[in-house]
């Protein structure tokens, strides 16, 4: 006989375009609209949104879109309810640490978006009393689970490439600047004192896609930029950008890896991809992206010859093959939100945790110091 257990969430910051769209419609309620999720046991999880956040009216229009029962401004209140099970945090991330912090106080299971505090000490704070407190706790860490990656893990796992020589990794697209076209991006990630910036927003992905795929960073060096210092907030008023829009880093890894991953929101995209990793072997080569996994062989390797004096006559892409999806591919929010899941409530393991989100914030602030120092940063390996 199948049972029914309510597991309550408050979800903090689902008025913001990831909390949103991917956090609660494409994960919360996308799980609702299959029934729950069946834990194999008999039992089913019927996640119960409780939405929080500032706007109070934003919040209701939500939920009355999406027939949705509870709404707070009140963070204290609803940690102090009984029967919330989990917090989840998608606030702009100067708000996030405290929060964070309150919800542990309060005994409650955590899931947050990254990076988890401003600063290493505060985010490796987090995990140690999220131990102590003997809470459960986890950091979304969604690349892991793009069907690109997931091919890619499985090329690495199949020891296809060899021995790993090099990643190379472009992010990036144009975010408008506000003023005759509106910006895609909140105002707030061009600003420093806000907690914007490129590095502080991509660095930590980098960090967990390098560690789970390839090895963990050992160094970084960066170097970092603000193209656009003038843009338009949404109230259409300009404004000085204080945050790096671009940041070009360097990478060691553990193993003698080396990679270099581009990131910019002033660049025109000119790839298939908005995010594209190409990893080399010695026996191999794969271009990885959000969806798609091209590889090519050693055996069927071309030998191009550099002649300046003739057009090129190869059609360089056209030699690549695409590595198959052999199953098929869940949104990767939903996809870690189960098994997030799972883990509070089968205690299956469950490695994206706080620990896991103080490395990402780790090779940020890193990172940050290497832009402003010039020169390579050693990544400490951290625990608590």
């Amino acid at each position: 006989m199948t049972r029914r257990t309510t597991v309550r969430i408050a979800m903090n910051g689902v008025t913001g375009r990831m909390g949103y769209r991917q956090h609660l419609v494409r994960s919360i309620l996308a799980l609702r609209e299959q029934g729950g999720l069946d834990l194999g046991d008999g039992t089913v999880l019927w996640p119960e949104p409780v939405l929080l956040g500032r706007r109070e009216h934003a919040l209701r229009e939500i939920a009355a879109r999406h027939g949705l029962e509870h709404v707070s401004t009140d963070l204290d209140a609803v940690l102090a309810d009984p029967d919330v099970d989990i917090y989840f945090d998608a606030q702009v991330t100067a708000a996030r640490e405290e929060a964070l912090r309150k919800a542990i106080a309060a005994g409650k299971h955590v899931y947050t978006e990254k990076p988890t505090a401003t600063g290493l000490a505060g985010a490796l704070e987090l995990a140690r009393l999220a131990r102590e407190k003997g809470v459960r706790h986890g950091v979304v860490q969604d690349k892991l689970f793009l069907p690109g990656l997931l091919k890619l893990k499985r090329l690495v796992d199949g020891g296809f490439f060899g021995r790993v020589l090099s990643v190379r990794g472009e992010f990036g697209y144009w975010v408008f600047e506000g003023d005759w076209q509106r910006a895609q991006r909140p105002s707030w990630n061009y600003r420093a004192e806000d907690g914007g910036g490129i590095v502080v927003d991509m660095f930590p992905h980098w960090e967990y896609v390098l560690h789970e795929l390839f090895g963990r960073v050992t160094s970084v060096q960066a170097l970092t930029a603000t193209h656009v210092p003038r843009r338009w907030d949404e109230h259409g008023r300009p404004y000085t950008a204080t945050a790096d829009d671009a940041a070009y880093g360097l990478f060691e890894l553990d193993g003698g890896v080396v990679a270099q991953i581009n990131s910019s929101w002033a660049v025109r995209v000119h790839r298939d991809e908005l995010v594209e990793f190409q990893v080399d072997g010695t026996q191999g080569s794969a271009v990885a992206g959000l969806r798609d996994c091209r590889v090519q062989h050693r055996s069927a390797t071309p030998k191009p010859v550099w002649n300046p004096d003739v057009p090129a006559t190869e059609r360089f892409r056209d030699q690549w093959q695409q590595v198959p999806d052999n199953g098929e591919f869940k949104n990767g929010f939903k996809a870690q939100w189960e098994l997030f899941l799972q883990h509070v409530h089968t205690g299956a393991p469950y490695r994206w945790d706080l620990l896991a989100g103080a490395r990402g914030v780790q090779l940020a602030e890193l990172g940050l110091k290497s832009a402003v120092e010039g020169r390579r940063q050693t990544v400490p390996e951290i625990a608590l």
